[in-house]
């Protein structure tokens, strides 16, 4: 664990600071390790406070992730929380911990476009910064970035560090007639617990993790019927067995060929999970490290498999269509269930902050992240954006280190040239006090 970071180099050596947008743990995470090597940062949040994506989870949530490997640099998770940390309590932590690192932190500021600042400008803005060692870019540091936000805000900074999330724009397909079916329908991202659906009949379309656990739920809140729409089946791993949680097991396999992870997985599932084929959830055809790869990560049990062999989750085909009241399914039946709620992803949502700098793939994803930053975008950093077997906050909080080391370096800027300074040069934002 790494230790507790040490007081940041605040000197006029430092004329711009480097701005991490996002306050989930991705970028808190960030913001603590930059300030540890004594690099200036000021994270940048479009709600009013840390967390928000995690305060906007269903309430069952928790991590699927132990609490001992979830912890992000220089603070651990309190051993109160548990082994597995609920969604009120991973909020609980965030906010504790953008207090404990003192982190500059500035609220209801969303910044809508990110591009390269002018090499003229940037020399003008150093050389107005304080002059002489303190002005003008670090050696390598580049012409730097500059940010426009809300409130036609424009922000010059060193670098930046792009923290807006994997779960950011909701994703609802396009089916066809959608716009007719009479009963309810709702993202997930809306599903907040059961007591909406008591008593109505439900079907939940997608059998990832979030729509796994909505699905058994709301069985467990008193809906009257809960369906859950598969097109894939999917990968399902005990969350712990033997006291041995399944997130370790991913840590151990992530550099292995992915075919000798794909046999592991197939001989592990048939021990330690039942055939669920004669419910309507078959083993699935690819294996399992390969869907990962693919971006699908396997389902962990949080009472699924008891509630299909229950026959309170009723597994069906995928949805193709809808008409009216009712939903067309992918082998020809119709149902007409009062309500649905789609559990059908994210997108990133980089588009019309990033699109323009070629720095995306063709699924809107980043082309680099961690230390690494795009050719073509020197300076420009991604954490958060990748969906790992061995633990998104874990990955979350190496990445912080790496990328804060790369800066340090990129930024010139030493550890033993740190110094309790003086100078802050003005943002032209104003941070908020963390919360408590």
């Amino acid at each position: 664990m790494p230790g507790v970071p040490a007081a940041p180099d605040m000197s006029s050596t430092q004329p711009r600071p480097v701005y991490v947008i996002g306050a989930g743990p991705g970028g808190l995470a960030v913001a603590a390790a930059l300030r540890a090597r004594g690099v200036r940062a000021v994270v940048v949040e479009k709600s009013d406070g840390v967390g928000a994506s995690w305060r906007g989870h269903y309430a069952r949530l928790h991590l699927h992730t132990t609490r001992r490997l979830s912890a992000l640099p220089g603070l651990a998770i309190p051993r109160r929380f548990g082994r597995w940390v609920s969604r009120d309590d991973v909020v609980r932590y965030l906010e504790k911990y953008a207090e404990f690192h003192e982190l500059e932190l500035v609220t209801g500021v969303e910044v809508t476009r990110i591009e390269r600042a002018p090499a003229a400008a940037d020399a003008a803005a150093g050389a107005g910064d304080g002059g002489g060692d303190g002005g003008g870019a670090a050696a390598g540091e580049g012409p730097g970035w500059l940010l426009h936000a809300s409130g036609g805000r424009v922000l010059a900074g060193r670098a930046v560090v792009v923290a807006t999330g994997f779960n950011h724009t909701p994703r609802l397909p396009d089916w066809p007639g959608r716009d007719t079916y009479t009963g309810a329908l709702a993202h997930a991202s809306a599903y907040r617990d059961p007591k909406p659906y008591e008593g109505r009949d439900v079907l939940v379309v997608g059998a990832g993790n979030t729509g796994a656990e909505i699905a058994v739920d709301l069985a467990e809140g008193g809906a009257a019927r809960v369906r859950l729409a598969v097109r894939t089946a999917p990968h399902i791993v005990r969350r712990s067995t033997a006291g041995w949680p399944a997130q370790r097991t991913g840590i151990l396999v992530r550099r292995l060929p992915v075919r000798l992870v794909d046999r592991l997985g197939a001989l592990t599932a048939k021990v330690s999970v039942p055939d669920l084929t004669a419910y309507g959830l078959p083993r699935p055809e690819s294996g399992l490290y390969s869907r990962v790869r693919q971006g699908a990560i396997p389902v962990q049990d949080v009472g699924l498999i008891a509630a299909v062999r229950a026959g309170t989750v009723e597994p069906v085909a995928a949805v193709e269509a809808f008409d009216g009241a009712e939903v067309v399914l992918a082998d020809g039946s119709r149902i007409t269930p009062d309500a649905v709620v789609a559990a059908t992803g994210y997108r990133r949502g980089l588009e019309g902050l990033i699109g323009h700098l070629d720095v995306l793939d063709e699924r809107g994803r980043p082309l680099a992240h961690g230390r690494r930053t795009p050719a073509q975008a020197p300076g420009l950093y991604f954490t958060g954006f990748t969906n790992p077997i061995s633990g998104m906050f874990r990955e979350m909080a190496l990445d912080a280190e790496k990328i804060a080391k790369a800066l340090a370096r990129r930024l010139g800027v030493r550890a033993e040239a740190r110094r309790a300074a003086a100078h802050l040069p003005d943002t032209g934002l104003r941070p908020v006090d963390p919360p408590a």
